[in-house]
């Protein structure tokens, strides 16, 4: 009896206590990671749903807006952390605002560290705001910015490295894969005239220029020149594609997040093709040909490693700076792999020379987006 009695008051506190309890908050982000670091495999697996993290993670990604499948700039900076971190027996976690705002990024920057990462990554130019807020808080966390320059964060500390691109490399190979492929009539399709976006049009008027200067019909190549002001698809964006198309345009690169859907629903219509930014989005659809990339996946890597190898706190050349990638550090090109390679006329090798004369810089690409370059092509510049 007494047994059953104290059973009795047992439970009866126990349901006192969760009446009395508030309501569990909504969390601020969404962590998910592996329970423990495996066998580092050739590629990384595709990224799972998110699940409830536990333990503590050495290394954090923060998603900007999208998640790690996005086919863009957090799945790129995803797979480095997992490259890197199952190399090299680190555990590793991933978070995603609940909304689009300052605070929600800083939200998660700090549930990542509280979660115990010594380093986290953060890719895309949203992260400006979030990064100088919270750099000087936590001087014993090193802080990974991917596509953020002195611009965005203009005091980085000694614990933010800051990591940009020469986005006009990528995009000089891509306008010039596109003129030796035998295209004569091209378009850009630029999102928001952010120094990123213009340095990739501005680069591919160069690689098409420089081609078609090769080849000796200047005269026959266009490029059809637009920014749209947004990073996300839209009827209007089709509706101008579409009307490219009907005029002869044979190629648009599109340079600027989700507005890529856009070109590709013209470009089926159409029987056109569409030229791919940032990572390899072949698989989006049949009808693009290459992609204008740049190596998240590898600059993550080459970053962390630099950081681990010198025993967590990042080197000089890293620390409280902004590196800016290009070919010399193998950080931006065309996707080679052989279901990605959708050119018939111009091939590998012949990329694979271009690319090591601009390795070496014997091939020189300027990055002023102060001015359209000089081209003797026609350029119709439409903004």
């Amino acid at each position: 009896m007494k047994k059953f009695l104290a059973i009795f008051l047992a439970v009866v506190f126990a349901l006192s206590m969760a009446a009395c309890g508030a309501p569990a908050a909504e969390p601020a982000a969404e962590p998910a990671a592996p329970a423990e670091p495996s066998t580092p495999a050739a590629e990384p697996a595709a990224p799972a749903e998110p699940a409830a993290a536990e333990g503590t993670y050495e290394i954090a990604l923060v998603t900007d807006v999208g998640n790690i499948d996005d086919k863009s700039f957090n799945q790129g900076a995803w797979e480095g952390v997992v490259a890197y971190a199952e190399a090299n027996g680190k555990t590793y976690s991933y978070y995603r605002p609940s909304e689009d705002s300052d605070e929600a990024r800083i939200e998660s920057i700090k549930t990542a560290i509280d979660k115990g990462a010594k380093a986290v990554v953060m890719p895309g130019y949203l992260f400006g705001a979030a990064v100088q807020a919270v750099q000087a808080e936590y001087p014993e966390v090193m802080l990974l910015g991917l596509d953020l320059g002195l611009g965005d964060v203009p005091e980085p500390t000694a614990n933010t490295s800051l990591i940009t691109y020469q986005e006009e490399q990528a995009g000089y190979f891509a306008g010039y894969a596109a003129v030796k492929e035998g295209y004569t009539k091209l378009g850009f399709l630029g999102g928001m005239a952010v120094p990123a976006v213009v340095r990739y049009g501005y680069g591919f008027v160069q690689g098409a220029n420089d081609a078609a200067k090769e080849m000796g019909n200047v005269k026959d190549i266009q490029i059809k020149y637009w920014y749209c002001d947004s990073f996300a698809p839209s009827d209007d964006i089709k509706t101008k594609m579409s009307g490219w198309y009907t005029e002869g345009t044979e190629v648009v690169f599109a340079c600027g997040g989700g507005i890529y859907l856009s070109a590709v629903g013209a470009a089926e219509e159409a029987k056109a093709k569409v030229i791919g930014v940032d990572v390899d989005q072949s698989a989006e659809s049949e009808l693009i040909i290459t992609s204008a990339m740049k190596e998240l996946k590898q600059s993550v890597v080459v970053a962390l490693t630099a950081l681990f190898d010198n025993g967590g706190t990042w080197p000089a050349e890293y620390a409280g700076t902004e590196l800016k990638l290009g070919a010399a550090q193998d950080c931006v090109g065309l996707p080679t792999a052989e279901g990605s390679w959708r050119l018939a006329n111009y091939t590998v090798d012949q990329y694979n020379e271009l690319f090591a004369k601009v390795k070496d810089g014997s091939v020189a690409i300027s990055s002023d987006i102060a001015n359209p370059p000089a081209a003797d092509i026609a350029v119709d510049y439409q903004n």
